[in-house]
């Protein structure tokens, strides 16, 4: 079963919370000769909903390799438990753009893990508001768009609209871009925007927070991964990390420190995204890990 290719599939769901859905997911694959490779689930019981994540791949005994046949199939399932749900072909990578203003750290890191293949993803463009990233994006190889001048952000974001819907991109990932963005677009991209940020929110929010988390006399440096809504920095986290300092760390140390959590933080939740891991469940997310 380890051979990579054999065909397989991702299926994704939530739906109301109640008796039978494991039964007949289950069900509808083994009729199939669909073989489980890994099933996650979890019942919000404050919520009523139940959601669910199953990795399967085809074996000997005939399984059908259509995929649109699959969903076919299973709509009917879909239907008798109104699901929101998705089935994608596992080798299928999400194609994402990448928006970032002049700091390198999150988009390097990306770059780098796309670059070498343990992000499994297709990186369709780099967007900015300044030219500094250009260099590094282009050196591997990715097309990198410089937006109208800062002053215009209506120019701006209907140019980043139009990248994001021209490369028929699924994720729009904030990579340290540092403006804030319309609530019309936000809309636009509900679900579909993820960006990082420093964790000492609601505390320090604005300019120069390290600075600020210093003169405070913090403890935790840290980092949240998050979907982005209309409340600026409090969309559903996707992932946080965090790394003691004390009183010996200067605000150097602590943007040094809090750099390096923040590539990580984003990479990992881009990396889940990219697995079809993450599910939204309100103001909250479901992510099997």
């Amino acid at each position: 079963m380890n051979d990579k290719t054999i065909p397989s599939w991702i299926l994704t769901l939530v739906c109301a919370d109640r008796v039978g859905i494991v039964a007949a997911v289950s069900q509808f694959l083994a009729e199939r000769g669909g073989f489980i490779t890994d099933s996650q689930q979890y019942a919000d019981r404050e919520a009523g909903l139940f959601f669910m994540r199953v990795a399967f791949e085809a074996t000997d005994t005939g399984m059908r390799f259509d995929t649109a046949g699959l969903r076919d199939e299973f709509a009917d399932i879909g239907t008798r438990f109104a699901m929101d749900w998705r089935l994608t072909e596992a080798a299928e990578r999400p194609r994402m753009l990448i928006a970032v203003s002049k700091g390198s750290h999150c988009l390097a890191d990306l770059l780098h893990r796309w670059q070498t293949g343990t992000l499994a993803v297709d990186i369709m463009g780099v967007v900015s508001n300044h030219p500094d990233m250009r260099r590094i994006t282009e050196w591997h190889g990715i097309p990198y768009h410089e937006l109208p001048p800062n002053g215009d952000k209506a120019a701006q974001e209907a140019a980043l609209l139009d990248l994001f819907d021209r490369s028929r991109s699924e994720y729009l990932i904030l990579a340290r871009y540092m403006q804030v963005l319309s609530e019309s677009l936000v809309d636009r991209l509900a679900g579909r925007c993820v960006n990082i940020h420093h964790s000492f929110l609601p505390g320090f929010k604005g300019a120069r927070p390290y600075h600020r988390a210093h003169e405070r006399g913090v403890k935790l440096i840290g980092a949240t991964a998050h979907f982005v809504t209309a409340d600026l920095d409090e969309g559903p986290i996707i992932e946080q990390a965090v790394e003691r300092v004390d009183h010996r760390a200067t605000a150097d140390d602590m943007i040094r420190i809090g750099r390096d959590i923040e590539a990580q933080v984003l990479a990992r939740a881009v990396g889940w995204l990219a697995d079809r891991r993450v599910l939204r469940n309100g103001g909250k997310t479901v992510v099997f890990r």
